[in-house]
């Protein structure tokens, strides 16, 4: 049974809030299970897609051990499962929290969801379509001298999935400063004052981020510096709609 969502202006017991927290976890995971079952019928696809970026002649992952190429089947499945589940995940969490919410909170925290949804697309595009085949490229060409290289499966898809979301990750930083401005912690003055300071904590960060080659962290630092210059003026922008409708609610 779809668990119910208690009405904003209504109360509520603990009991009943117990109750409807217990359902939403049991939906999302659900969700999840389901998604991932699916996402295994499909998981020779997935395979293919996520091996995509490597040269032709290195597509043929090597397994070590008679479990690996069922194990990595399986966890390729669970962290696509995940994926697809998202929605459904967000939309309870959501459900479960938006009636301690007036209308207006709502409507800007939903804006911010779909903001954060548009940038984790943007990112898992950027991280596939562009990192992850450069990045690759430049490993699997690196010392071929020394080195015969045999890619184990189990490696390059926890490599493919750490870097992917590390790079959404990076793109959600413009949502964290939004959030942060509207929470007070930080102002567009402060952010702008500090530039040359953020820039450096930027380039720390990227140098954390998963991706042990230049390369990779190369092309994740230009779009965190972009998005980090992005996120300043977002933020101006912010405050500057905030004191309009304050003015306006003022007047009214």
């Amino acid at each position: 049974m779809r668990p119910r969502r208690l009405p904003r202006e209504g109360e509520a017991t603990l009991v009943e809030h117990l109750d409807e927290l217990r359902g939403r976890i049991l939906l999302a995971l659900a969700a999840v299970a389901v998604a991932t079952a699916v996402a295994f019928a499909f998981h020779d696809h997935i395979l293919e897609w996520l091996a995509r970026p490597l040269p032709p002649e290195h597509r043929h992952l090597a397994a070590f051990g008679v479990t690996e190429p069922f194990s990595v089947s399986v966890a390729v499945s669970l962290y696509a499962g995940l994926l697809f589940a998202v929605p459904v995940i967000l939309w309870q969490v959501w459900s479960f929290l938006a009636p301690a919410l007036d209308a207006a909170a709502e409507r800007r925290i939903l804006g911010l969801a779909v903001f954060g949804l548009v940038l984790a697309a943007a990112g898992l595009v950027f991280g596939y379509g562009i990192l992850l085949p450069r990045a690759v490229h430049w490993l699997t060409n690196y010392d071929n001298v020394h080195f015969h290289l045999l890619i184990r499966a189990s490696s390059y898809y926890s490599f493919v999935v750490s870097v992917l979301l590390g790079v959404v990750c990076v793109f959600e930083l413009p949502l964290v400063v939004l959030a942060a401005v509207s929470l007070g912690i930080l102002t567009s003055g402060a952010l702008r004052r500090n530039r040359r300071r953020g820039y450096f904590l930027v380039a720390v960060a990227a140098l954390a981020l998963p991706g042990p080659d230049p390369v990779t962290t190369l092309l994740e630092l230009l779009p965190m510096w972009a998005l980090f210059e992005g996120s300043i003026w977002l933020a101006v922008l912010a405050e500057r709609r905030a004191a309009r409708l304050s003015v306006v609610g003022a007047q009214a």
